[in-house]
């Protein structure tokens, strides 16, 4: 049998395809474009569906519809008595309590050495007034304040010993505010009408109980006597930082002076508008002395307690009850109910912001 011309060829055997060394990185080809794939919630998680800030904005116009529903007489009856009384002193009266948020701002900026945003500021005084209406004395417009500068960056330590040095320089410049009125018009307010008979051993007595009991309690408390002096310590840290800067300074101890010359300058005015038979500078004595009564009492932004003051302190002046109740609802319209929504609805703006 004849061979073929030519051999057959040999088929050769496919080498392996070459495989990336252990530990190797893959490199992705430059035309080729990756798609990210949404992920999931992680194994054993929810997914968010409930709009939490959102929720909390609605919150203060809640609080503020249960609080006007409960003193509904109120406010029928100090809108009344509103009607009566000369506009331009109310006007005035107005201005006065606007200019309160613009000195509390000062006082608050006067007591942290960072500089905070003036118009957030300014805007985050105004929601907290309207908390502090609606949560226990002083415990909303803190509570605000607080969050509001440790969403500028302050540390929680430092922002809550920002909160006690104004506090502190809020009370104290009232306290002195007073002292100094009673000593140049000693006879500017009866104290025998204010307190009953044989009341002011009792009140002496509770006091130092209550003095002794903290003290007791800090000594015995261990974990509690380290927390108090390591405030104490941030808090004189913060007192000395701020007192070597004079703008900070002038700014903390200035606004806590204007504030309840403030406030006591409309009650004035309003007593003014409804011809309160009361001399000016004893209305203010007698608005200082109510406030500072009632600082100790724990009820919403002194709803009941300061009215209640306020009237017996105007009477103990020398004023007709009638009359002093009727300025004391015409205040306390103006100062507290309304500017209570406009607050909330800043307090809301302000959480849906991410600005508190």
């Amino acid at each position: 049998m004849p061979l073929p011309p030519h051999p057959l060829p040999v088929r050769k055997t496919l080498s392996a395809i070459p495989q990336p060394a252990v530990g190797a990185v893959r490199r992705t080809s430059p035309d080729v474009t990756a798609v990210q794939l949404p992920q999931g919630p992680p194994p054993g998680r929810l997914p968010r569906r409930v709009p939490v800030r959102q929720v909390l904005c609605l919150v203060p116009l809640l609080l503020v519809a249960v609080v006007a529903v409960q003193h509904r007489s109120v406010l029928a009856e100090g809108f009344g008595h509103l009607r009566a009384a000369e506009w331009p002193w109310l006007l005035a009266a107005a201005g006065a309590t606007c200019l309160t948020w613009v000195a509390a701002a000062f006082t608050r900026q006067g007591a942290v050495v960072d500089r905070l945003p003036r118009r957030r500021l300014l805007a985050t005084q105004f929601a907290a007034g309207s908390a502090n209406h609606l949560l226990p004395t002083g415990l909303g417009a803190g509570a605000v304040n607080l969050r509001f500068m440790t969403v500028c960056g302050i540390p929680l330590a430092r922002s809550s010993a920002a909160l006690a040095l104004y506090l502190l320089a809020e009370s104290v410049t009232r306290v002195a505010l007073l002292i100094t009125l009673l000593l140049a018009f000693p006879g500017a307010l009866r104290f025998g009408s204010l307190l009953p008979q044989g009341s002011m051993g009792p009140l002496l007595l509770t006091a130092a109980a209550v003095a002794l009991g903290a003290a007791a309690l800090l000594l015995l408390v261990r974990r509690l006597r380290a927390a108090a002096l390591s405030f104490l310590r941030t808090a004189l840290g913060e007192l000395r930082s701020v007192h070597t800067r004079p703008s900070r300074a002038l700014a903390l101890w200035g606004g806590s002076l204007a504030f309840p010359a403030l406030q006591a300058a409309g009650l004035v005015l309003v007593g003014l508008s409804l011809g309160l038979p009361v001399p000016p500078v004893h209305m203010a004595v007698a608005y200082l002395a109510a406030t500072v009564a009632v600082a100790v009492v724990p009820t919403p932004g002194g709803i009941g307690s300061v009215e209640a003051a306020l009237i017996v302190a105007l009477v103990a002046a020398g004023a007709p009850a009638a009359v002093a109740t009727a300025v004391v609802l015409a205040y306390r319209i103006i100062t507290v109910w309304l500017p209570l929504v406009p607050g909330a609805l800043t307090l809301g703006a302000l959480v849906r912001l991410k600005v508190i």
